[in-house]
């Protein structure tokens, strides 16, 4: 029997997961926030290691906002640093267990290197399918929707589409997550309870799991926990439970 066999009910195949907490860690020990910003990366590890054995096949992360631009330089300087070098260290790794890497976001407000290495990665994990790692960086729902919108209006505008032509099904093609499935489960961690502008399309039917743990304590074993009350769900969709 698989571990994700194990756990019983219906499987969360695509998990998405706003980490927080990073900077509150450090802080409850006296160390500077980007201290936490390391723990947290280094448990991103531990949790894509062990998201196939519990039956997710893909996992979406959410690493920066469009508006944690509005920190203090040091740390976002700090944490461009850290999406780099994460990406550096962990490519063989990936490859290795054909783990896929995708990121979602508008990407052009990054460095020139940083954009690189995310092209790099992305090309080098595009033939494996074990697990679908999305990494969310200067990702925001709403301004995933406007650039989403202004494109649709841009061919109407041209005469390429009508109005008629507009569809759930269109919008979704030309969101940043238009190659993901929609996730089935959405955890935060630090105890908030708020969606903090994260897949608000895609993530519409989502279940959602608020845990206390702040991000560089959330281990594999809370995820198995939360991934099992998730199968013992009902995911009705707007629509009644037959008899």
């Amino acid at each position: 029997m698989t571990a994700a066999s194990a756990l019983g009910g219906r499987p969360a195949e695509h998990v998405a997961i706003i980490m927080d907490g990073n900077g509150r860690w450090a802080t409850n020990k006296g160390w500077p926030r980007l201290v936490g910003h390391r723990k947290g990366a280094e448990r991103v590890k531990e949790i894509v290691r062990c998201a196939p054995d519990l039956g997710i096949k893909w996992l979406t992360i959410y690493a920066f906002s469009t508006e944690n631009w509005k920190r203090s330089t040091e740390e976002v300087l700090g944490l461009m640093s850290l999406f780099a070098r994460y990406i550096e260290d962990q490519a063989d790794r990936l490859a290795a267990e054909s783990v896929r890497m995708r990121f979602i976001g508008d990407r052009s407000k990054l460095d020139n290197r940083l954009q690189k290495l995310m092209a790099g990665i992305e090309a080098r994990t595009s033939v494996y399918s074990r697990l679908n790692l999305t990494i969310a960086i200067n990702y925001g729902g709403r301004d995933e929707l406007r650039r989403a919108v202004a494109g649709i209006a841009a061919d109407v505008a041209a005469g390429h589409l009508a109005p008629s032509d507009v569809s759930e099904q269109l919008i979704s093609s030309r969101l940043d997550t238009a190659a993901l499935p929609d996730p089935d489960l959405v955890i935060r961690t630090s105890g908030e309870t708020r969606t903090s502008n994260f897949l608000p399309w895609a993530a519409a039917y989502a279940e959602y799991e608020f845990t206390p743990t702040l991000w560089p304590d959330f281990s594999p074993e809370e995820l198995a926990r939360i991934v099992s009350r998730f199968g013992n769900r009902e995911r009705r969709f707007g629509g009644v439970v037959s008899a």
